[in-house]
């Protein structure tokens, strides 16, 4: 069966992004972005590259990890506010929840209006790659119980506020996570990865 896998940017303490829920490695941004992160991702993530990006870096890989691609409309709308395509992502499939779009701006983003938790339950029982969840917060948290892994690019800075990884609205919900993978960057840069811990009956 296929994963979800929520793959994001932390800083230490815990946040995606600043109190204004802005790109934080945008061109205001408070997020540097040191070239061995940006090549650790190019070697191991690379599916995980918007567009752009994967044309300025010539990235051609498919990569190993993800065929698909999940996000909150403000998540997309953030892309769409810095100029980047309407499909980030055209060599994933690319779905974005929203309640309040009404139509795609691209025939190749799926909108998705109706429960996250039973799409995500049919996507995993579809053939193909780990589903990457990329956020942002609201959606994260709505599918926290089918989360069943955090890759986690924890950056070597704190900011003490902002969106945290599972909204500011988040219910208390402990749950357990194994460290299956980690690299340290020189830069401070980790990236860590945690597998869900299933309780047995």
């Amino acid at each position: 069966m296929r994963r979800l896998v929520y793959y994001t940017a932390t800083t230490l303490d815990g946040f995606i992004a600043g109190p204004d829920g802005a790109d934080p490695t945008g061109p205001n941004g408070f997020w540097p972005i040191p070239d061995d992160y940006l090549q650790h991702i190019v070697t191991e993530y690379p599916e995980t590259l918007p567009a752009p990006a994967r044309a300025a870096l010539s990235v051609t890989a498919e990569g190993a990890r993800f065929d698909t691609v999940l996000e909150g409309r403000r998540t997309y709308e953030i892309g769409l506010a810095a100029g980047i395509t309407a499909d980030a992502y055209p060599h994933l499939r690319h779905l974005v929840f929203s309640r309040t779009l009404s139509e795609s701006p691209d025939p190749a983003v799926e909108l998705v209006a109706d429960d996250p938790v039973a799409k995500v339950r049919e996507l995993k029982q579809e053939d193909g790659k780990d589903i990457w969840l990329i956020g942002g917060a609201e959606l994260a948290n709505a599918l926290y119980a089918e989360i069943d892994q955090l890759i986690l690019k924890a950056g070597s800075l704190t900011i003490s506020a902002g969106i945290p990884l599972f909204s500011r609205n988040a219910t208390f919900e402990p749950r357990r996570w194994q460290l299956t993978d980690h690299t340290v960057l020189e830069s401070g840069a980790l990236f860590l990865t945690y597998t869900r811990v299933t309780d047995s009956a």
